[in-house]
C-alpha cells in the first residue's frame, strides 16, 4: 500500500477508496444506516460548494468544534480536499481556549455542533465571518444572508492539493499549559496512516467504533484516515461513552477495531474484572498462584472479548502509559490489545505493534520509515530523551518560530520531551516526561509516573499525582469513596467519624505499601486526599501544570 506511486494527499487517497469501494459502508451513528463511500463523496462535494459560496479559498483556515459524527468526517474532508486548512477544536476546551484558537488560527468559518454553541458566547460578532451548524449545515450566522447548503450541489472548481500543503492546525490541550498550534501537512498524516496500516491492515469488512474526540490527532489519523484507506466503516456514538451507552453500542456494532486510552480499560479491570477474580477471600488466595491466575485471567479475557462484541481483533491503547498490572492481565487474558506511542507533533504514531507482537511494558519498535534515537543516554541506564525523524514530523508550531526551533533541530530531529530506553530488539520503553522528572536530593532521577502506577494499583485508588514540595515527594490521591462506603457500610451520619478514621488508616496503609515497592529515592513523604477527580486532557492525562 505504501508504494512510491501513492500520492500522499487526502483527495488522492480518498479517490482510490472511492474507486475500490464505492458501495461499501463508510460512516454511521450506532444503530443507524451507514452512508456509503459514494454517498460520502457526494456530501463532501456539496459542503465544498458551501465553503466556496462562503468565500473560502485554498489556505484559509476553517474551524470544527463538534462532537464526533459522520458530518465531522464529511466537513473535515470538504475543507482539506479544497486546499483549505482544518482547525479541529477539542470539545472539552474552555470558552476562553476556544476563542483563543479561533483568533490565533485566523479561522474564517466555524462548523459547530448544537451542544457546544454555549461555549462560543464570548466570540466577537463577525469573528469568524460565518458559522454553520454541522448537524445539517444550516447557517447560524453570516455576512451573506443568501448562503445555503444545497444537497447534491458540486464544487465549482477542481483543486490541486500537494503533499506539502498544510492540512490542519491542531491545538494541543497539552499537560503543560499554553496550547500550541501544530502544523501538519497532507503528507504528514497520510504517511502516518499508511504506516499504521502496515501494523494493522484494514479492509471494507472492518468496523471501527469511535470513542475518542476526532479533534485529537490519535483518533484523527488512526480513527478517520486509516479506516478510509481500507474502505472500513466508522460508527459514532450520539452520547459520551459511559458504560450504559457503550455496552449496547458494542453489542450493536461488534467492532473489529477500537482506539482508546488507558483509563477506559483500567476502569473496566479495577471496577468489574478484579472484584470478580479476588472478591472472596478463597479466590484471592487462589489468584496468587501463578498458573491458576493465568487460567482465571484467560476465562475473564474470553468474557471481556464477548462484552466488546466478540469480533475485536485490534484494541489500540495510546495517549498515556498503561498501568502494568492491567497490561499483565490483558497479556495473560490473550486480549487483542496493542500499545502505540506518539505525539500530536508527529501525526501522531512513532512506535507501535500489532496485538500478535506486543512486548510487555513496551510500545514496540519504531514504525516503518521513522527513525527513533535516545539522545544523550545515561551511561548506566541507557535512558535519555526520545528524538524522532521522518515524514510524520510536523512543519512547526503556527506563528511560533522560536518555540519550533526549540523542538526541531536543523537536520530534522524532533525532540519529544519524553524519556525512554531502547532494548536490543529496538523496542521502546517510555519512562516519563522530561518536564515531569524530579531530581532527588543526591541528583537521582525520579519518575513520578512510575510511582503513580504503583499507587493506582492500591485498592480504592482511582487516580493519583506525585509532585515535589519542599524537597519531599507528596502524593495527591483521589479515592473511590462509593466503593469505600460500600465496603464499610458506614453511611449513617453518626458513623462519619469512624469512616474518617478508616480513610486515614487506608492512607497510612497506602503510604507503607508504596514505600515497600519503590526505590529509596522514590519514597512518598506524605499522602494528600484529592476530593474531586483531577482535570484532564482529551486523552485523559492529568493536567499536571494545574497542580504544581
Amino acid at each position: 500500500m505504501g508504494n512510491k506511486e501513492t500520492i500522499l494527499t487526502f483527495p488522492a487517497l480518498f479517490e482510490r477508496t472511492l474507486l475500490n469501494h464505492p458501495e461499501s459502508n463508510a460512516y454511521a451513528f450506532v444503530g443507524e444506516k451507514p452512508i456509503s463511500w459514494k454517498e460520502a463523496a457526494g456530501m463532501i462535494s456539496s459542503v465544498t460548494a458551501l465553503l466556496e459560496s462562503a468565500g473560502i479559498v485554498p489556505g484559509d483556515r476553517v474551524a470544527i468544534l463538534s462532537t464526533n459524527m459522520p458530518n465531522w468526517a464529511i466537513t473535515y474532508f470538504a475543507i482539506t480536499f479544497m486546499g483549505a486548512v482544518a482547525v479541529p477544536i477539542l470539545p472539552d476546551f474552555s470558552p476562553t481556549e476556544i476563542t483563543n484558537v479561533i483568533e490565533h488560527s485566523g479561522s474564517r468559518v466555524l462548523f459547530i455542533s448544537s451542544g457546544l454553541k454555549h461555549k462560543t458566547a464570548d466570540l466577537e460578532p463577525g469573528k469568524p465571518e460565518t458559522v454553520f451548524n454541522i448537524e445539517d449545515f444550516s447557517v447560524l450566522s453570516a455576512r451573506d444572508h443568501s448562503l445555503k447548503y444545497i444537497s447534491g450541489s458540486s464544487a465549482l472548481r477542481k483543486y490541486e492539493v500537494t503533499e506539502d500543503d498544510l492540512v490542519s492546525i491542531i491545538y494541543t490541550s497539552g499537560t503543560t499549559g499554553r496550547s500550541k498550534g501544530v502544523m501538519l501537512t497532507h503528507k504528514n498524516i497520510s504517511f502516518n496512516a499508511l504506516k499504521g496500516e502496515l501494523i494493522q491492515p484494514v479492509n471494507k469488512n472492518d468496523r471501527f467504533l469511535s470513542v475518542l474526540p476526532l479533534s485529537h490527532t490519535y483518533e484523527n489519523t488512526l480513527g478517520l484516515i486509516l479506516p478510509m484507506l481500507g474502505g472500513s466503516c466508522v460508527y459514532y456514538l450520539r452520547k459520551p461513552p459511559t458504560p450504559p451507552v457503550l455496552l449496547p453500542a458494542l453489542e450493536a456494532v461488534r467492532p473489529t477495531i477500537m482506539l482508546t486510552v488507558p483509563l477506559i480499560i483500567e476502569k473496566v479491570y479495577y471496577n468489574k474484572i478484579l472484584p470478580t477474580l479476588t472478591g472472596k477471600w478463597f479466590m484471592k488466595q487462589l489468584y496468587k498462584i501463578p498458573f491458576i491466575r493465568i487460567k482465571l485471567n484467560r476465562i475473564a479475557g474470553a468474557k471481556l472479548l464477548k462484552t466488546f462484541g466478540g469480533n475485536l481483533k485490534f484494541y489500540g491503547i495510546g495517549g498515556s502509559k498503561l498501568n502494568r498490572t492491567v497490561e499483565k492481565f490483558l497479556l495473560e487474558a490473550r486480549f487483542p490489545y496493542a500499545i502505540g506511542y506518539g505525539l500530536t507533533e508527529t501525526s501522531p504514531l512513532l512506535a507501535g505493534a500489532n496485538p500478535k507482537n506486543t512486548v510487555f511494558d513496551s510500545t514496540g519498535p519504531a514504525i516503518d520509515d521513522i527513525e527513533l534515537i535516545i539522545n544523550d543516554p545515561d551511561p548506566k541506564t541507557g535512558e535519555g530523551e526520545i528524538w524522532a525523524r521522518g515524514d510524520s514530523v510536523m512543519k512547526g508550531y503556527y506563528k511560533e518560530p522560536e518555540m519550533t526551533a526549540e523542538v526541531l533541530t536543523p537536520d530534522g530531529w524532533f525532540k519529544t520531551g519524553d524519556l525512554g530506553v531502547l532494548d536490543p530488539h529496538n523496542n521502546l520503553y517510555i519512562k516519563g516526561r522530561l518536564k515531569n522528572m524530579i531530581v532527588g536530593a543526591s541528583g537521582e532521577n525520579i519518575y513520578p509516573e512510575e510511582i503513580e502506577s504503583v499507587i493506582n494499583n492500591f485498592r480504592f485508588v482511582m487516580e493519583s499525582l506525585v509532585i515535589q514540595q519542599k524537597g519531599k515527594l507528596v502524593a495527591y490521591v483521589h479515592l473511590n469513596m462509593e466503593e469505600l462506603e460500600k465496603k464499610y457500610k458506614i453511611l449513617k451520619q453518626d458513623m462519619e467519624d469512624r469512616f474518617e478514621e478508616k480513610v486515614q488508616e487506608l492512607i497510612l496503609e497506602l503510604k507503607q505499601y508504596v514505600n515497600t515497592k519503590v526505590n529509596k529515592f522514590s519514597q512518598i513523604n506524605k499522602v494528600v486526599l484529592q476530593p474531586v477527580p483531577f482535570q484532564k486532557t482529551a486523552t485523559l492525562k492529568i493536567k499536571r501544570f494545574l497542580y504544581i
